[in-house]
Formats: structure tokens, sequence, C-alpha cells
């Protein structure tokens, strides 16, 4: 038999990569997807071969992250129950993508992951393995209760992976645990189970990785400025962005339009988790229902989607058809459910997906906001596909034949018919 597993080279992983291949006698990859989760890859491989695989494949999967997972959610500006922004859910189908690729190439009898039985993540990678390969069966250790009964808690994993030379650096549970990717950083359990918690206390100070608390950001306002094509971010334009740009070092601007400086969505991302962060912007603390039934609570740092959500939505009210817009909005509640849901490859949402993108044609042009402790505050924006029309919307008169206010006494007249009859009913 031969099991692809999910693997960190933490302690669960680890031990999880151990266990399955002791109980079906498999061959084991180990398979890690790098989605910008800022954790430490280097002696990843040689980790996983000591520990029992026969092969460990990393997956850089950044720029495939942020150009066909978080661009195009963001062009239907989901959220999730109104407040989340997704970080987490949508990292699950492309890390997927990438662990499934590797399990057909391997010919794989089965794959393997670490997420709970209580958790949305087992729905996600599983929902996303039947939609690419159905004849590879899934194995998830916290679901089969020979793996629970030996190992009821972590101190039961520390001994194991010490009885079995299995090289990880653990310590007994932190007061929270932690999900990054190049999107968000999610923080949950320990003190998070407790709704009365202030997370956002001095004492959950040093919690935080990507932003600074807005009692602590700058006292000055940074502006920036976004050159939109079709409901993407493609330009960056504000004071001091070459140093920025050098100074996070793993990628490089493109080039120039207009006096902007153009990026591929990964550079995006980095920029603005960069000045989101610096400024505050992007917390929220949240009490969310998960898929299987259960509400969770969850605190979330999500500093560039917060901006790019922000600028993104404004000047889609300068080009946007009204009803486009409204019927667009409508559906975010289900387009944002199905990724939470673990959809994202589902009929469902790709027949959504294209009439988002129909909906972002005409969405090109440029927005400016101003960012200042915790806030992202809208400083304008212009567009050559504007429907804004000064001549018909001026409180100056305008011109007549822009806009003839008499036109207004018909339509009032016409739209008040029925108001009028079922007054004469109630009467």
């Amino acid at each position: 038999m031969k099991i692809v597993v999910a693997y960190s080279g933490g302690l669960d992983t680890s031990v999880i990569l151990k266990w399955l291949k002791d109980k079906y006698n498999a061959e084991i990859i180990a398979y890690c997807a790098d989605v910008g989760q800022a954790e430490e890859l280097d002696g990843l491989e040689e980790k996983a071969l000591q520990t029992g695989a026969s092969k460990c494949y990393i997956g850089n999967l950044k720029e495939d992250f942020a150009e066909n997972y978080i661009y195009p959610m963001f062009q239907g500006n989901a959220l999730y129950e109104g407040r989340y922004l997704l970080g987490t859910s949508i990292a699950r189908p492309c890390i997927m993508k990438g662990m499934m690729d590797v399990a057909i190439k391997e010919g794989a009898d089965a794959i393997a992951h670490g997420a709970t039985g209580k958790g949305n993540d087992q729905v996600r990678f599983e929902f996303a393995a039947a939609s690419m390969a159905p004849h590879i069966k899934c194995i998830a250790p916290w679901r089969d209760e020979e793996f629970r009964k030996e190992f009821p808690g972590r101190a039961e994993m520390i001994a194991y992976a010490e009885a079995n030379n299995i090289p990880v650096q653990a310590s007994m549970k932190k007061p929270y645990s932690m999900d990054r990717n190049l999107l968000h950083i999610s923080f949950e359990a320990g003190d998070m189970e407790n709704t009365w918690h202030d997370a956002s206390a001095e004492s959950d100070k040093d919690m935080y990785v990507l932003s600074a608390s807005p009692e602590d950001a700058p006292d000055k306002a940074e502006y920036i400025q976004f050159l939109f094509e079709k409901g993407n971010i493609v330009g960056l334009k504000l004071e001091g962005l070459e140093t920025i740009i050098s100074d996070l070092g793993d990628f490089k601007a493109t080039g120039e339009q207009d006096g902007y400086t153009l990026l591929t969505p990964y550079g995006v991302m980095r920029v603005l988790n960069f000045l989101g962060g610096k400024h505050g912007i992007g917390r929220v603390d949240l009490v969310e229902n998960r898929f299987v039934g259960m509400k969770s609570r969850g605190v979330y740092e999500t500093p560039g989607g917060t901006i790019i959500m922000a600028a993104h939505r404004d000047l889609e009210t300068l080009t946007m058809d009204k009803e486009l817009q409204s019927l667009r909005d409508s559906l975010i509640p289900r387009y944002a459910e199905m990724i939470y849901n673990g959809f994202w490859y589902a009929p469902e949402r790709e027949a959504l997906q294209e009439l988002i993108t129909s909906s972002q044609q005409t969405v090109s042009g440029e927005v400016r906001l101003k960012l200042y402790k915790g806030n992202c505050i809208c400083a304008g924006r212009r567009s050559p596909l504007s429907l804004y029309d000064e001549d018909v919307a001026t409180m100056e008169g305008g011109a007549e034949d822009a806009y003839n206010q008499n036109d207004a006494t018909g339509f009032i007249t016409l739209n008040a018919l029925r108001l009028r009859a079922t007054a004469r009913q109630r009467s």
C-alpha cells in the first residue's frame, strides 16, 4: 500500500506518518505545501525520511495560491457570515490540488491528513480529493478510535516520538493553536475557547504575528494607490515601495505602467500584508458556525486581504451596473459558504465563479486609500469605465439633456400605484 501524507514536520503529522506506516505496512510519501506560511522548510525532507517516508515533496504554491485562489475569491468579495475573510478555507483546495497531483503521479492508494473529526478541514480536504481522484482513499487518523485511544493527548504523542526516534521539537500545548498562510493567520483553542476572554488585552499582545495593535500603529496616516484590471490589483503606487520590495526580498516588480509598479498577485499580497500589519489593519475576533454543526471562536489577522476588500468594493461602486452588482452581492453569502464548507471544486462554485468573472469586466481603474490605526479610508477613485456622470449627479443644476427633473414625476406616480391601491384596500 502507498499513502501520501499531508506533512508539516510538526509533532502531529510526524507521529501520524510513523503510525500509518506501521499500521498499514505501507510506503509513505510525505507532502508539504508552501502557501506562504513562513514556517521553516529547511531540513524538512531529511526529517520526513528519518521519520519513515520514502520520499518528501515540497510544493511551492505561493504564486498559484495568490493568483488562482485568493484573487478569484476577492473578485467575489467573499465574507463568511459577514466577517470572516476565509483565510484557512481558501488555502485547503490549493494544498489539496498539489497533494493530489503527487498522489496521482505516484500511483498512491490513499492520502492521509491530520485534521480532527471536529473541524472543517477534514471536510475541505476530502471533498477536494473526491473531486479530483475519487478512486483514492482518504485516511483520517483522528477519526480512528484506535489512534485516539493510543494518543489521548499531546503527552502521549511526545512520548511516542521519543520512543521511535522521531525528530521533533515539541512541548506541552501553547495557550492557543495557529494556522498561517499568505492570506492570514488564525488563533484558536486554549484561551480562545473562553468567549469572554479579551484577545486584544495587553496579556495577549505577543500572540499576534502579522499586525501591530491599532493603539501601537503609527500616528501618521499612509496613502497607497491601486491599479485594477478587471477586478484584480495589478499595480501599486506609494512612497518607499521600492524599499519595501527590497526588504521583503522574495519577489520583484514585473514592470511599470502610468507611474505604478506592476507586481504579481503574490507580490501584491506581500506588500499589503506588510503595510496592513504596520497600521494595525485586519484583526477580527469572531464566533463562527462550523460546517459540522458546532460554534467555534477564532481570532484572525488578515491585513492584506482587508485592504484588498476595501479597495475592490470601492472601485466597484464606480464601475459596476447597479443591478449586476445587486445580483452578485446577493450571492456573496452563498459563495462564501461554498468556500467555507469545502466546495471549491464543486460545479455550483465553478458556475458562480463564471458569473463573478463576467461581472468584473468593467472593474478597472484606480483607487487611493488612507491607512490609519486599523482603518482603510477611501481617499479617491477614478476609472475610464466610470458610470458616474457629474452632469447627472450634480446638485448645481447640470445639463437638462443629461437629466430632466420633470421625468421624476411619472416615475414616482407609477411606482406609488401599488401603494395607493394597498392604502384603499386597508381603508
